[in-house]
């Protein structure tokens, strides 16, 4: 069985903004899996590639939407 994986960076001058690891929970609450990392930079695994391009779609939306 296949699976998909995510990485989130943050740049420095987002920290005060965002935070990696909260920002990789969004994308797995949409697509599965699970992951964790650094204030800066946080990957997940095991999502489910069929609802990869969904979690991201709706993920960029949010963002734009802040």
């Amino acid at each position: 069985s296949s699976s998909g994986s995510f990485l989130v960076k943050v740049g420095d001058e987002l920290m005060k903004d965002y935070n990696a690891p909260e920002l990789i929970q969004e994308l797995t609450k949409l697509a599965g899996g699970k992951g964790g990392g650094r204030p800066d930079m946080a990957q997940a695994g095991g999502a489910d590639p069929s609802k990869i391009e969904l979690a991201l779609s709706q993920f960029s939306k949010k963002l734009v939407d802040q």
